[in-house]
């Protein structure tokens, strides 16, 4: 048996993607709750490659730091003048050197590659083709650049769409950029390639002219248009959340998941749903959130860093903040913010109320339009709440503060003071009644002046 094939994949962020309109570097921008960068370094993860350099434009920190965060093990290089694809991929010279049986090339704003795909990219060079761009076939192949094949489908040239005859302009088997080499023989081929075109750069794409000079072996496998979308500006960005969330609605909902409307869901990448869940229309996660199995979420609702226990019910036009976490059976109604707090099991928070920084005790119920004060202008503290507790409506908690298991708090109250277990507490004002005070008020409104 072979030895395993190493393999050394280089993806390319240096592009300012100034189309974009944008402070922010192209690749940076998210898509479902994470940058194009860190989506394609997870794809080249799952591909199981041996190490990965991460090509960054001069001045880029913020770039190198989006790298390091989504995958510590990379190295990044600067490419120091903007000189072309192969100059860009000879800024990692020193990670090519280093002797790796393969050499894979990605572009962080290609986002929507799979891992299956790159396989299928890197798979003929264990046949011994020098260099495998891989293809696609276009709706539009205009403005593509052409890969021109022999009959028996090895690769002979890319050519530029501006360059190509009439007859190569309707071959319809495009170039993705994306592209594989043999990685004995990557730096020599590199360092052939000259900037003899118009815009003197070292263009990648002369790789396999270089490669066909030396009689080596050329491939060029074909993948779905859609795997291979660039991003260029905000239309296109779009174009590819749309692609990523039907991805991730599909995968959903084969996993158990009822999605009623299911393009008007929106998921994060790393969203986790256990089975039968139920989710309504119009329903939002952000990052970090986990669905246990059951849990019906409502219409309108947005959830984010939270956890949902089983068979737990939130909205509709709920929010779940970061550090919101409710347990089995819990309950956060219409209009309910929750952010950093523990939600009980059986607990309820069933309308117009803001729990945050505390922690609910099972089967306690909150009562409509209660808030935690949580926030004294300069830090943040911390309310209790036992179990079996019951806040009456419109009341105020001002942390911190404890309410024993199986007290009372009124309506209306203002609470300052802890209030121990299976007590009742008033925090308001003495209601006085004053007998026919609006017939006197009425009679004096009604006297003409």
């Amino acid at each position: 048996m072979s030895a395993p094939r190493r393999c050394l994949a280089v993806v390319l962020a240096a592009g300012e993607g100034t189309r974009m309109r944008s402070a922010m570097p192209k690749v940076l921008h998210p898509l479902a709750g994470r940058s194009m960068l860190a989506q394609v370094l997870a794809t080249v993860v799952e591909l199981g490659v041996d190490a990965m350099t991460v090509v960054v434009g001069p001045g880029r920190d913020d770039v190198a730091a989006a790298a390091r965060a989504a995958h510590p093990a990379a190295r990044v290089v600067v490419q120091a003048e903007r000189r072309g694809t192969a100059h860009a991929v000879l800024a990692a010279r020193d990670a090519i050197a280093e002797g790796f049986d393969d050499l894979l090339v990605v572009y962080a704003d290609v986002p929507l590659v799979s891992a299956d795909t790159l396989r299928g990219l890197l798979a003929p060079l264990a046949g011994r083709a020098a260099v495998v761009a891989l293809g696609f076939e276009a709706a539009d192949p205009t403005g593509y650049g052409r890969l021109l094949t022999d009959p028996q489908g090895g690769l002979l040239a890319i050519r530029e769409h501006k360059d190509a005859s009439p007859a190569e302009r309707a071959v319809r088997l495009c170039n993705s950029g994306l592209m594989a080499l043999d990685g004995r023989r990557a730096l020599a081929l590199l360092d052939r390639i000259t900037p003899n075109n118009a815009q003197h750069e070292f263009y990648l794409t002369d790789a396999v002219e270089v490669a066909r000079a030396d009689g080596l072996p050329c491939a060029a496998p074909v993948t779905i248009e859609a795997e291979v979308m660039g991003v260029n500006d905000r239309v296109q960005l779009a174009a590819a959340e749309a692609v990523v969330q039907r991805r991730l609605r599909e995968a959903a909902m084969r996993a158990g998941t009822t999605l009623q409307a299911p393009d008007t869901v929106f998921f994060s990448h790393d969203t986790r749903l256990g089975r039968d869940v139920t989710v309504e229309p119009h329903v939002v996660f952000g990052p970090g959130v986990t669905v246990a199995d059951g849990v019906v979420l409502h219409a309108f609702s947005h959830l984010e860093g939270a956890s949902v226990g089983t068979r737990a019910q939130v909205g509709p036009y709920a929010r779940l903040r970061p550090g919101a976490r409710l347990a089995a059976a819990a309950k956060v109604g219409n209009f309910v913010e929750v952010k950093n707090a523990d939600i009980g099991a059986g607990a309820k928070v069933s309308h117009l109320s803001y729990i945050g920084d505390a922690s609910i005790g099972p089967e306690a119920n909150i009562g409509a339009g209660t808030i935690t004060c949580n926030y004294d202008g300069f830090g943040k503290a911390r309310t209790t709440v036992g179990a079996h507790a019951f806040i009456g409506s419109n009341s105020a908690l001002v942390a911190p503060v404890t309410i024993g298991d199986g007290a009372f708090v009124g309506s209306g109250s203002v609470i300052t003071q802890d209030v121990p277990a299976d007590a009742l507490a008033l925090g308001r004002g003495r209601q006085a009644n004053k007998p026919d005070w609006a017939t006197r008020f009425r009679a004096a409104r009604r006297t003409p002046k």
